[in-house]
């Protein structure tokens, strides 16, 4: 009887986790159908090659808007992604010190500062002392928004590093930086990639939301002109654009990436992370 309570219970149990899972993915589900289905129509070549028509006149694209997204997360990444992880790797290699808990104390702060928040820091830092918007401001803020995400995430991947391996390393004569560089970041890098990956799909998603108008444009900017005149036609081409370029690039890149991670390495990113 016993026995039988407990198989009940295991059954229940696994039924209401795989009904929440279902829960969680049917709106996602239905959000990329009705994406893709009525936004297909919309994409063909000229979509990506020509520029915006003017407000009432058909046709045109959106390659200025293509080009300046990818430029604006590619500089933001290039900023972040160094700064990030050496962050992170002071943070745990030196986690006792006053200097580390002031670190970890503001990544946090920054990662529960609003967007939009950083968006205005960065045109006040970036846009008006120049007095022109530049890929380098939208660059600059979504580098910010990133730091927080990849600088915990490198942090508490090395601290999930044996010491047996720092120990080894040092016994045989390497200096702390040599073992850190050779030993415990390689062994933390397939967890470190996905908080990159993690990172990076932030900051994509900041962007085309069209929270960081302030200081970059982009497919953000057309969403967000495509609402104002209440243009579904473009709102879902944009839609259908911003799913199939961030999977595109996530691919490519962080796809690279995790090659290299295994050919260098030896390290699968999909189990080890």
């Amino acid at each position: 009887m016993r026995d039988l309570w407990r198989r009940g219970l295991s059954l229940s149990v696994l039924i209401f986790c795989g009904s929440s899972v279902l829960l969680a993915l049917v709106p996602l589900a239905f959000i990329l159908f009705y994406v893709v289905t009525q936004g297909v129509t919309a994409l063909n070549l000229d979509f990506f090659r020509h520029t915006p028509a003017p407000v009432g006149e058909t046709g045109g694209g959106m390659a200025n808007a293509i080009v300046g997204s990818l430029i604006v997360t590619a500089l933001g990444a290039l900023f972040a992604i160094p700064v990030g992880v050496l962050s992170g790797l002071y943070a745990a290699e030196y986690r006792g010190t006053r200097f580390a808990s002031a670190t970890r104390f503001a990544a946090d702060t920054l990662n529960g500062v609003p967007s939009i928040v950083i968006g205005v820091f960065a045109y006040g830092v970036a846009v008006l002392p120049f007095k022109h918007f530049s890929a380098l401001a939208g660059g600059f803020a979504l580098g910010i928004m990133m730091i927080p995400l990849i600088m915990r995430t490198t942090e508490e991947l090395l601290l999930l590093v044996p010491s047996s391996l720092r120990e080894g390393a040092l016994a045989l004569g390497a200096t702390r930086g040599r073992a850190v560089f050779t030993v415990v970041l390689p062994a933390a890098l397939p967890g470190i990639v996905t908080g990159l990956r993690l990172g990076w799909t932030f900051a994509w998603r900041s962007l085309m939301a069209g929270e960081l108008l302030h200081v970059a444009g982009g497919l953000g900017q057309l969403l967000t002109l495509g609402r104002e005149l209440n243009d579904m036609a473009l709102v879902i081409g944009v839609m259908a654009a911003i799913v199939a370029l961030g999977l595109v690039f996530d691919r490519l890149a962080f796809g690279w990436l995790e090659a290299h991670v295994r050919e260098r390495w030896g390290f699968d990113v999909d189990q080890k992370a």
